[in-house]
């Protein structure tokens, strides 16, 4: 606000000398605000329960954060509706960056595509940076006559709806992932969803289901012990925790790049300042060796990016399972 009488005075006769005033105003605030950002304890939402990979990830990243920024990065847990909860109560936030989030594929990628939800997943959050991913795996029970990706497809093919698969649940990755392969393989199999990958798991061990898409991670201790067999994984490369897995690229299907992924967001209107502190920092600690090993050890692939980069990247993944849900009909209350 302009008390002065000769700034009054100016801005009757150039008015735009008002807007270049409040303008070089705004950005000097920012900027100082991001030059003592943060002097105070930063909340780091974590869109689930306390317990499992989203929340192990969310502890590690805050502890090495809370070291390079000074302040303690403190996590709290907040799950229901799929996310849904967190990222509302992160979009209603005020933006000062005190208050972040884990965004995940979840919350940020398939529920956008197939849900009605109380917030909007572009236009609620500033985007800040990527943490990494970890791809998914097509798994069978190793009970079926089946060795590898190309017979699955064949029997798939000369038996269909005979074979089952299991799900986290509907519109989650597990489920809308496999929907991706049945349109792009030509097959038809049965969907049968749980409330949780735990369930699921259980009844493909049992050969009540027959396959499944889960984490790679999750499907590891299965695979070292031959619960389960492995015949493909999303992805652009094969990963170190499961190298003998060929990628769906690798057999022929392109497209399959769909991961379990998480990232760090913010409200919306975030000052440019403050997310370019927090991404270069959020950067820093990917490419600490023991958070690197870390995180490799649970078969994620850590991929730092820009702010501008894990915008596009959050739009694509959007785009992506839109199109699958509209080419499948699945649109869920």
């Amino acid at each position: 606000m302009l008390n002065n009488p000769s700034q009054r005075l100016l801005t009757l006769f150039f008015p735009g000398i008002f807007v270049a005033i409040s303008f070089v105003t705004c950005f000097n605030a920012q900027a100082q605000n991001a030059t003592n950002y943060p002097n105070r304890p930063i909340k780091l939402i974590a869109p689930v329960a306390a317990g499992g990979g989203l929340d192990n990830i969310a502890r590690a990243v805050a502890e090495k954060l809370s070291h390079s920024l000074g302040q303690p990065v403190i996590i709290e847990n907040m799950g229901g509706g799929g996310g849904a909860i967190a990222s509302q109560s992160v979009a209603k936030a005020i933006p000062d960056g005190y208050t972040l989030m884990v965004a995940y594929v979840g919350t940020h990628g398939t529920n956008p595509a197939v849900r009605k939800l109380p917030y909007d997943a572009i236009k609620d959050f500033t985007p800040i940076g990527m943490i990494g991913a970890t791809p998914n795996a097509l798994i069978i029970n190793p009970d079926l006559p089946i060795k590898n990706f190309k017979e699955f497809i064949e029997y798939a093919k000369k038996n269909p709806d005979k074979l089952s698969y299991g799900s986290a649940g509907p519109g989650t990755l597990t489920h809308l992932g496999m929907e991706q392969l049945k349109l792009a393989a030509g097959i038809s199999m049965v969907h049968v969803p749980y409330r949780g990958v735990g369930p699921a798991y259980t009844d493909l061990l049992a050969g009540q289901t027959q396959a499944m898409l889960p984490t790679l991670f999750a499907a590891v201790p299965y695979l070292h012990t031959n619960r389960v067999r492995g015949l493909a994984i999303t992805g652009s490369k094969r990963n170190s925790a499961a190298p003998n897995i060929p990628t769906f690229k690798e057999l022929g299907y392109n497209g399959f790049d769909g991961q379990q992924w998480y990232g760090v967001v913010g409200p919306a209107n975030l000052p440019t300042p403050i997310v370019q502190k927090l991404n270069a920092e959020l950067n820093k600690v990917l490419a600490l060796p023991d958070f690197s090993e870390k995180m490799t050890s649970e078969a994620m692939t850590l991929m730092p990016m820009s702010p501008q980069q894990f915008t596009v990247y959050i739009k694509e993944d959007i785009a992506r399972w839109a199109k699958v849900a509209k080419e499948r009909n699945i649109e869920l209350e």
